[in-house]
């Protein structure tokens, strides 16, 4: 469980700190900090101090004690009555110079989080009250007065749209005034080839700062220096990098140092999308050149011929579409599979066992639907006919509070939702998305997964108690289940099965598909809020600031319906037809692993005879190695006469050289930007040549390491090429065969079209 695994190493690397940036508000940004003492009934017989950090943030003023036992105070600005210091003449008399450098904060409200280091939800002090902060560098008294007051002033403004343009104000000015630090260089050599402003994407909140790119890393320099002072990535260990859509903009960029992990490395929001792309191209060219992301297509093909798990094909798919474990309003989206949470044995072999993937989960009871498409009928346009969506951060923090509780509470504003309203039981839940009025949520990737802790409270949290009395503690699980890990190996059999592989395709065909948008999408029962779709709004076209400020709240609190990957109906899965050849029962399907034996495929149309004995054949054969040479699909491969040497095509647009001896890459070669298709070596070993998708066939010097010539092969794309007899072959998506005599020019000697 990625989000999961993500979150428990944070709480590991910053166990001492109780302070986080889900304290704050939505869209509050977290400024500076300052040692000081928490002054309680000061002048008072019984006055207590308290030593801790000071937090000034964009909408409130936090206090994080040193003492755990203590609660962080939360001072929200727009509750304050008055902030000042003391004056000149009263910092100089004797009987407050004790206090100098000291601020008092005097509010009508404030919360009080974690007391004892407990998570719980926030409570509520109300009424009058003075607190009083003393920093230790008193000399910073006059700046950090200064800035709460231009806070505050910015918290009292009446519309939300005036708050934000003001606090962002703010916020662009200290970015101006500062850089990155360059002797966060890791080296003094490294040459910088880009610095701009930016900020760090985490669930539900985002921290600005510096971003800075070097020949060798990727930096990002927090404003606040938390929760640590730099977060430095090394370019040679990225995998993967993709451009985002954050709020409705073009301006993410997610950066992996994994090749198949959910959660990413970093995840980065720019002010412009020029800053975006300039980073992204800098990071492409330094991991090859011209790197070029997976596509929806090569991934389809993979997961027809069973190369990939359906679990890992919706990874990709969720992946392509800006779904990001960071992004709590994109979330990755899975389908329910199972329908049946009653039986005590659950039976995979029926087809009643399964949820129908050819329907949205609003479409899934008759009578509900019926009343929501009179609702569509009589509504007025802009039409919809769900008043909710099946992916929103409540949703997704409705299935992980257990483990994700802090993420609750902030989207909340420091409360658990209803102990009713919580994920008590999985019966419970499916049956509520049967037939709740506004209830159409899907799952998410960790009924997938192998780790059952969002099903366990196993932190004790106090989530509150249900009608009747019961306390919510864990999830209840269906009869079938023997536990909560039974319960996720028993999901990822069901996803892997044999009816889910048939079906799958129809519940893609409606999130990532045709049926998304426009009139199939009104014919598939699928139509959601027009903002919730890509270029459903044109935010640069919005001059009113209340009216954006408002329109970003809805589709965070609303969620978004993912990118449209396919505009055309999505091809079945191909399914071996003698599946009793499979040496894996389906209870031994890893979601890291094909569920389909690749060598199946070619079983499909041989008689019962030449299926066994070629199964016995195959089964003999011993991987001998084993090497990952491109990022995509390889198309072709050749090997030198004496076996020394291997050269791979690939989609990913190069040719490579890969040494036998030597076990590495010795040359790659990118001859245009698009996919090579085939390769061959000519006798001798000294020319290599390649078909490409760009119509041109490349030839290559292998003794002097550059391309010695190019041909313009055909019409379309050049498929296959072959050598037999001084001649070449080639084959093109033109549906054309052309037979060339190679000498000193290249001659075409016959042209048939097939």
């Amino acid at each position: 469980m990625a989000f999961i695994r993500k979150r428990r190493l944070e709480r590991e690397l910053y166990s001492k700190e109780r302070f986080s940036l889900l304290l704050l508000n939505l869209e509050e940004y977290y400024f500076e900090q300052h040692t000081a003492n928490h002054i309680i009934n000061k002048g008072c017989r019984d006055e207590r101090k308290f030593r801790g950090s000071l937090k000034i943030c964009s909408k409130s003023i936090i206090f994080e004690p040193d003492d755990n036992i203590q609660p962080i105070i939360k001072i929200p600005l727009r509750d304050c009555i008055n902030i000042k210091a003391p004056e000149d003449n009263e910092a100089n008399n004797r009987f407050t110079r004790d206090t100098a450098g000291g601020i008092s904060v005097v509010c009508n409200q404030a919360f009080l989080i974690k007391e004892r280091n407990i998570i719980a939800p926030y409570k509520t002090v109300r009424g009058r009250t003075e607190h009083f902060f003393q920093l230790d560098v008193a000399g910073k008294l006059g700046d950090v007065v200064q800035t709460l007051h231009q806070l505050y002033r910015a918290s009292c403004l009446d519309k939300m749209g005036d708050q934000a343009a003001m606090i962002t104000a703010i916020l662009q000015s200290r970015l101006a005034r500062t850089s990155f630090d360059k002797n966060r260089f890791q080296s003094i050599s490294e040459t910088l080839h880009m610095e701009c402003k930016a900020e760090m994407v985490t669930p539900l909140v985002t921290n600005p700062g510096h971003v800075c790119v070097t020949d060798a890393n990727l930096y990002f320099q927090p404003l606040n220096g938390y929760p640590k002072p730099v977060v430095q990535i090394t370019l040679q260990n990225v995998r993967r990098i993709y451009k985002r859509r954050h709020g409705l903009m073009p301006l993410g960029l997610e950066v992996f140092c994994t090749e198949n992990d959910l959660c990413s490395d970093i995840y980065l929001k720019f002010y412009n999308y020029q800053d975006r792309d300039e980073l992204y191209f800098l990071i492409a060219t330094y991991i090859e050149n011209h790197i070029t992301e997976h596509t929806a297509e090569s991934y389809m093909l993979q997961w027809q011929r069973g190369h990939i798990s359906n679990y890992q094909y919706l990874l990709h798919l969720n992946n392509l579409a800006d779904r990001s474990c960071n992004d709590l309003s994109q979330y990755p989206v899975f389908p329910w599979i199972i329908a049946d949470y009653s039986s005590s044995v659950l039976d995979l072999t029926k087809p009643e066992t399964f949820r129908d993937l050819s329907k949205p989960v609003g479409a899934l009871n008759k009578e509900r639907l019926d009343r929501l498409l009179t609702r569509y009928q009589e509504m007025p346009e802009p039409k919809f006919m769900y008043g909710s969506h099946y992916s929103s951060p409540g949703y997704v923090l409705f299935y992980l509070v257990r483990v994700a509780p802090e993420y609750m509470l902030c989207l909340q504003n420091g409360k658990f939702d209803h102990a009713d309203r919580m994920f008590n039981s999985l019966a419970e839940t499916w049956k509520n998305c049967l037939d709740g009025a506004t209830d159409f949520k899907e799952l998410i990737p960790e009924f997938y997964e192998n780790d059952s802790s969002f099903l366990v409270n196993s932190l004790k949290l106090d989530l509150g108690k249900r009608q009747g009395g019961k306390m919510v503690e864990d999830v209840e699980l269906p009869p079938w289940a023997s536990g909560p890990d039974d319960f996720l190996q028993k999901s990822r059999e069901a996803l892997e099965s044999q009816y889910v592989s048939e079906h799958l395709h129809e519940w893609i065909d409606i999130i990532f598909g045709y049926k998304q948008k426009g009139s199939e999408a009104v014919a598939a029962h699928n139509v959601f809020h027009p903002l919730t779709y890509e270029g459903g709004v044109d935010l640069n076209s919005i001059m009113d600031p209340n009216e954006k400020v408002a329109l970003l709240t809805q589709i965070l609190e609303f969620g978004q319906t993912p990118k449209q990957l396919f505009t055309i109906p999505h091809p079945r899965r191909i399914i071996p037809k003698l599946k009793s050849l499979s040496r894996t029962s389906s209870h031994n399907v890893s979601i890291t692993e094909s569920p389909v034996s690749p060598n199946e495929e070619s079983f499909e149309d041989l008689t019962e005879e030449s299926i066994t004995l070629a199964w016995n054949n195959i089964a003999k054969l011993k991987l001998d190695e084993q090497y990952k040479i491109h990022k995509q699909a390889i198309t072709g491969i050749a090997v030198t006469c004496n076996g020394s040497s291997v050269f791979t095509t690939s989609q990913d647009s190069t040719l490579k050289m890969f040494s036998k001896e030597s076990k590495t890459i010795q040359r790659s070669v990118s001859f245009s930007n698009m996919a090579l298709s085939s390769c061959l070596i000519l006798p001798g070993d000294t020319t290599v040549i390649s078909s490409s998708w760009d119509n041109h066939i490349y030839f290559y010097s292998v003794a002097f390491g550059r391309q010695q010539d190019i041909l313009m092969g055909h019409d379309d794309a050049v498929s296959k090429i072959c050598w037999h007899d001084g001649r070449l072959y080639s084959a093109s998506w033109d549906s054309t065969v052309k037979v060339l005599q190679v000498g000193r020019k290249y001659h075409l000697i016959r042209k048939s079209v097939w």
